[in-house]
């Protein structure tokens, strides 16, 4: 398994890889920030909690009918740019310019004037993320055509995409510290501008570099206008109807589902453990340990689990490699137990190499605090004067195989799929459409993990209203948090148990197709 050599012509450049990569980073940018910045609805402006799910859960619903649209005109444009390049610079600089303009809220509105503020100029700014960020799905599909180059390319863009959940866990810190910004509002609307302008410069360098497949040859496009328009949402309808025919695409969809949303739901019961478990309930003390375990994990994922992932579908194929990798995942979970628990990391900063390694964090940051403080950053500083809570990073090495490889593996994945949806189904190539249809259910899942994870909290008597919760609540939210994440994954292996694109099979569709089109 991918031992034969990628011919040049395959290969994509690093320029072409780096700035894919850019629009990744602006891709996770943007949700990370969004969903960091929420928090905020509630405590800077005053949004009711309720009113403020529904602001996260209703524009997903707008996604459900934005995405494929975009998919669909992308794939049937025409243009000296290509299909894909012109709506990526256009929506890069609406996303920017939109999500600043989404957070220009005055908390001395009325709430139910900022809560439907917020919703419409919501539904907006998704109509340009939209243009964005299909268009950039759809075109990394088509950079190349070689089995292993696609793992490369996706490899490569979520390493580099990984960068911004280094950054976005900290923004909540920045915003609410007082000697940076004089309120959290101010904060918000500020560090808005900071995001709109680097997600602009960021994202307009894939439609300035990256190179797609070349469509002015492409046979059965449709006209798109406004005079074809109900004609387009037949042949639109008809395009999803396709892709949900592909099974192997289903399979891809339905692991990625259970995977992404698994990891979802427990994703903020790490920082409710820390915080009510591990120091109960002293957010002062559990200070700065949630931001370093998200910034960790990211770190992990990015320079170490992405690389070997990669190796292992090289060398042992896509398939095998995302489940060997989601093994390890399951792995990694079931050790959040010990690494979690209060009493295994006291028992640890007792033994000489916790002490040592209690004294080296100290000393270095004994060091920077100075610094630290004169760029009012404090925050970013760790105190081991009490010890540190050290064996929660202990599961991540493990538990970052499974979001690194998902999206590392599904999306070279999907690739494959679309050459076999040309085989089956004929000219246009439809990437922007499986694209749109991909990532609708990851924002599905999105939406869903947020609904869920509230009713586990509610399930396992959390109460917001206390400092010091029961026992009883958080040994139940430390099993939810192990048991959720490993049975969605098991059920994912499942999932993906007959899917029967192999190396093999996948270049013997690209050898049919290039023979068909009557390429070299």
């Amino acid at each position: 398994m991918g031992k034969s050599k990628t011919a040049s012509r395959d290969r994509v450049s690093l320029v072409q890889k780096a700035a894919f990569g850019s629009g990744h980073l602006v891709n996770n940018l943007l949700p990370g920030a969004l969903s960091f910045f929420m928090f905020f609805l509630l405590t800077a402006f005053g949004m009711d909690p309720v009113k403020a799910g529904l602001l996260g859960a209703l524009p997903r619903v707008f996604d459900a009918l934005t995405d494929p649209i975009m998919g669909f005109i992308s794939d049937n444009t025409t243009s000296r740019w290509g299909r894909r390049r012109p709506y990526i610079f256009i929506g890069a600089i609406l996303s920017g310019v939109l999500f600043a303009i989404l957070w220009q809220l005055d908390e001395n509105n009325s709430p139910d004037y900022n809560f439907w503020y917020f919703l419409i100029v919501s539904m907006i700014y998704l109509i340009g993320n939209t243009m964005f960020s299909t268009p950039l799905i759809g075109l990394g599909y088509e950079m190349t055509s070689d089995y292993n180059e696609r793992t490369r390319l996706m490899a490569f863009s979520q390493t580099v995409g990984q960068i911004a959940w280094m950054i976005v866990p900290w923004f909540w810190v920045i915003i609410a510290d007082p000697d940076i910004f004089p309120s959290q509002a101010e904060g918000v609307r500020t560090m808005s501008l900071y995001v709109a302008g680097a997600c602009i410069i960021l994202g307009v360098l894939p439609a300035i570099f990256c190179r797609g497949i070349d469509s002015s040859k492409m046979e059965n496009r449709k006209e798109i206008s406004f005079r074809t328009l109900f004609t387009n949402l037949f042949d639109l309808f008809r395009g999803i109807a396709q892709v949900a025919k592909n099974k192997e695409f289903v399979r891809l969809c339905g692991a990625t589902f259970l995977v992404f949303n698994g990891f979802q739901l427990v994703a903020s019961f790490a920082t409710f453990i820390i915080v009510f478990s591990m120091y109960n309930g002293d957010y002062g003390a559990a200070n700065p340990w949630p931001g370093w375990f998200a910034t960790i994990q990211a770190i992990l994922t990015a320079f170490i689990v992405i690389p070997i992932i990669s190796w292992m579908a090289n060398r042992w194929g896509k398939k095998k490699a995302f489940v060997i990798s989601t093994l390890i995942s399951v792995v990694g979970y079931g050790m959040k137990w010990w690494g979690f628990d209060s009493a295994a990391n006291a028992r640890f900063n007792e033994t000489s190499l916790g002490k040592s390694l209690n004294s080296a964090v100290g000393s270095v940051f004994e060091y920077l605090n100075p610094f630290l403080d004169s760029m009012n950053m404090s925050w970013f500083s760790i105190d081991t004067s009490a010890g540190g809570p050290w064996l929660i990073f202990l599961p991540l090495p493990l538990m970052a195989f499974g979001i690194g490889g998902l999206f590392t593996l599904m999306m070279s994945m999907t690739a494959d799929v679309c050459d076999l949806d040309e085989l089956k189904n004929g000219m246009p190539r439809k990437e922007g459409t499986f694209g749109a249809i991909y990532w609708w259910m990851v924002k599905l899942g999105q939406g869903l993990a947020l609904i869920l994870s509230g009713l586990v909290l509610k399930f396992v008597g959390f109460d917001q209203n206390i400092t010091v919760q029961a026992e009883e609540t958080m040994i139940n939210l430390r099993i939810a948090d192990i048991i959720i994440p490993i049975a969605t994954a098991l059920l994912a292996i499942w999932v993906m148990y007959k899917y029967g694109l192999s190396e093999r099979k996948a270049k013997e569709i690209k050898a049919t197709l290039v023979e068909r089109r009557g390429e070299l």
